[in-house]
């Protein structure tokens, strides 16, 4: 990689994202940590967190949200149906808001965007309605924008997405079968206009056929973007 970041990033497999601004804040996306397969033990133990981002309630988002909030007891930024969720359960610093509006925690601004894709919540046996899956774009207090797109296909507001926040990372999901696949995904970083793709939710199951090199290989007209390829537990900044 020849570029700063701007944020620290950490893959901790799957679609679990920890980013570190230069400020010392730490920011986890989807709360799949001590369960998830994908994740090294040694990467399981996240020292601090400040803020907590749920894009969905599918189990390889959610399942450790309620242990992660009691644990380190961050605030947790939410659709509305999965915060009055988390309020049943007594989780506490939870903030539920929906799509287009911005929240400003711990010097963070984060704000919520659109997303195609499925949600539900898994509780024993059954599944309850989780609100609309959505995505995130995090401005860190140096002014570094990520778009984190959680699940989801390509959809036209990616170009909107691009044109109004100017993100300088956008951090997309490649596997396909329950999101894009790596051709869905080079449409996507054309529209999204970021400098530096991150490639997540693909190889954790063999389902999920979707691989970094296919991404490349579709953006290799592209040199003024660049894919960062990690692996489970590596960090770049």
């Amino acid at each position: 990689m020849d570029r700063k970041l701007g944020v620290s990033i950490t893959w901790l497999g799957h679609a679990t994202v920890l980013y570190r601004s230069d400020k010392g804040r730490s920011v986890l996306v989807d709360a799949w940590v001590d369960t998830n397969p994908a994740c090294p033990d040694a990467a399981k133990d996240l020292k601090a967190l400040d803020l907590l981002l749920l894009t969905h309630g599918h189990f390889d988002h959610f399942d450790d949200c309620v242990a992660l909030a009691r644990k380190w007891k961050p605030d947790i930024a939410c659709n509305f149906e999965i915060a009055q969720y988390l309020g049943l359960k007594g989780v506490e610093k939870v903030h539920g808001f929906n799509k287009g509006g911005t929240l400003a925690l711990h010097g963070i601004k984060v704000t919520m965007v659109h997303a195609v894709h499925s949600s539900s919540i898994r509780e024993g046996d059954s599944f309850y309605p989780g609100g609309e899956a959505c995505g995130f774009v995090l401005e860190f207090e140096n002014g570094t924008r990520v778009y984190h797109a959680g699940d989801t296909a390509v959809h036209s507001d990616m170009k909107l997405i691009g044109e109004i926040y100017r993100p300088q990372i956008a951090t997309l999901p490649i596997g396909d079968l329950f999101t894009m696949s790596p051709v869905e995904a080079s449409v996507a970083a054309r529209m999204i206009g970021a400098k530096t793709v991150v490639p997540i939710h693909h190889s954790t199951f063999p389902a999920l056929t979707g691989t970094p090199a296919a991404l490349r290989e579709r953006l290799q007209d592209r040199s003024d973007i660049e894919v960062l390829e990690l692996k489970p537990g590596e960090t770049a900044s």
